[in-house]
């Protein structure tokens, strides 16, 4: 724990506090159809998006928070989605990216659960969208069908209502990865994607989105892509991950808002807290 909180303090003190986020650009309308309707406290109905509930079992099988009874495991992700949805309402932000430096280090999970977490809570959505369009997982994570997804919007115009699904789970929405793609750095990179990105973040002020990129070391996708977003969550994994992967990746994130880091697999519980925002431990699942 000691080695990522010496990386992520030395990344804060070279990019300083007042590092740039991004670019922002005019926005367009991708979507029309109301995909998400709230009728009175509590109550949302999905009009235009595909409902394919995923079994509890299935969601156990595969780790997914909302599958598990209260437990260390669900109660971590429940202490790191308060955390995280705190920091983004400090900076009015509603964007998040979750990287890893190498493949393996459980990113997509984490992004998963960390997106139903939020969802959970009361007067709050989370659409999570696979941007790993090298290697999409969540259709696989969740259960469901290779189809089509992010990708088949990117290059082929499919609209963006026609992939949305509801997994069964209250105020959580997926939008997965697609069809698997070979250019995908020059892809996140397109004025399409941000027009896409900038209609996410203002179509529900409620909701927070997760995007779940590829890991950082492999690609040159999280670099095209982070300056859409508003914050960045590097997952790391207990034991596992290199001292060396963790600083190289500061660096490279070190004009992004990095707003903290997940130790994945770790052998307990237990939250802890750096200077460099969120930091939290979340433990194997039994």
């Amino acid at each position: 724990m000691e080695r990522i909180r010496e990386a992520v303090q030395r990344a804060r003190q070279q990019r300083g506090p007042d590092a740039p986020v991004g670019i922002t650009t005019g926005a367009r309308r991708v979507f029309s159809p109301v995909d998400v309707d709230v009728h009175g406290p509590g109550e949302i109905v999905y009009s235009t998006t595909r409902s394919i509930p995923v079994p509890m079992r299935d969601q156990r099988a595969n780790r997914i928070v909302s599958g598990f009874e209260p437990c260390a495991f669900t109660e971590a992700y429940k202490i790191l989605s308060t955390q995280v949805a705190q920091k983004l309402r400090e900076h009015r932000w509603n964007t998040l990216a979750v990287t890893s430096p190498r493949e393996g280090e459980g990113k997509s999970l984490t992004a998963a659960n960390l997106a139903i977490s939020l969802a959970m809570e009361f007067n709050q959505t989370a659409l999570l969208v696979d941007t790993d369009l090298r290697q999409p997982s969540l259709r696989r994570l969740f259960g469901w069908n290779p189809g089509p997804g992010l990708s088949d919007y990117l290059i082929q115009g499919t609209p963006i209502e026609d992939l949305l699904i509801n997994p069964g789970i209250r105020g959580f929405v997926v939008l997965p990865g697609g069809t698997p793609q070979s250019n995908t750095s020059e892809m996140l990179g397109w004025l399409k994607m941000l027009h896409l990105v900038e209609e996410l973040k203002a179509r529900y002020p409620s909701r927070i989105v997760v995007f779940d990129l590829p890991p950082l070391l492999t690609t040159a996708d999280v670099l095209a892509f982070a300056p859409h977003v508003e914050a960045m969550l590097l997952v790391v994994e207990e034991g596992v991950t290199k001292r060396e992967d963790v600083a190289r990746s500061a660096e490279l994130l070190a004009a992004t808002h990095l707003i903290g880091t997940v130790l994945n697999k770790a052998q307990n519980g237990a939250m802890a807290r750096a200077g460099y925002g969120v930091q939290q431990r979340v433990p194997r699942s039994h």
